[in-house]
């Protein structure tokens, strides 16, 4: 599959995902954005990669929680690229806690981040995508379990697979494409921090093959979706989970 020509917004891909993400577009011919919060170097990093393989890439700083630097991410995007044929909004937090543990400023950091952060990137991609372009949202396969802790978070989860729905026939009018991604446990630094050994085994046994997936198994998901073998599908949360539940 051929993306050349083609520019991705890659949101939080300095890490995990997100890099993986970044990396498997731009062996693919895309000229990618590598959006990052906090950590430039690891942004950099990823960039220097995609360029040792004959790549282009640049990093770019933005907290989505802030439409200005979302605005402001698209701006530089279109200053650097011209054009804007991908949006993976991939930036997101996971805080987990038991409810009585849960602050506001808990509950507000993660609607801001996983909600609104991907909302206003959707906005500015109706604004500035090119005709036919693909956008990629993120959910979680834990929304469709029942799992102590993961309240707020899997809410966040629930609401991007609506607006996915809903902006589906906004979109369609510019030949745009819109998905989501729900993946299943995925052995990133997001995933894994903070859980025991003997909680991660539990995961692993939740699904068919008894492994936690990798962040190229969602990333070839990624580069399906936005190939032109997909053009067919949009408004719908494919779970990429290895049978989770």
């Amino acid at each position: 599959m051929s993306l050349n020509g083609k520019v991705a917004i890659v949101t939080g891909a300095s890490r995990g995902i997100g890099r993986q993400a970044a990396l498997q577009l731009a062996m693919a011919g895309a000229k990618v954005v590598v959006n990052y919060s906090s950590n430039r170097e690891k942004a950099e990093e990823v960039v220097r990669t995609i360029e040792q393989t004959g790549g282009q890439a640049a990093a770019i700083g933005a907290d989505v929680s802030r439409v200005s630097e979302v605005e402001a991410l698209f701006s530089k995007t279109l200053e650097r690229f011209g054009r804007l044929d991908i949006l993976v909004n991939n930036a997101g937090i996971m805080e987990c806690r038991a409810i009585a543990d849960v602050t506001e400023d808990i509950f507000d950091r993660q609607f801001a981040v996983n909600v609104k952060g991907t909302f206003f990137a959707c906005q500015q991609a109706m604004k500035h995508m090119a005709e036919g372009g693909t956008i990629i949202n993120f959910s979680t396969s834990v929304s469709g379990a029942m799992l102590p802790t993961y309240s707020v978070y899997a809410a966040t989860k629930g609401a991007i697979e609506q607006l996915t729905r809903q902006l589906a026939k906004e979109f369609g009018p510019k030949g745009i494409v819109i998905n989501c991604i729900a993946p299943g446990q995925v052995s990133t630094e997001l995933f894994l921090n903070g859980k025991s050994e003997e909680l991660i085994d539990s995961y692993r046994r939740m699904n068919a093959f008894g492994r936690l997936g990798e962040p190229d198994d969602i990333a070839n998901a990624i580069e399906l979706l936005v190939s032109d073998k997909a053009r067919w599908i949009t408004g719908q949360t494919i779970r990429v989970n290895g049978g989770f539940n």
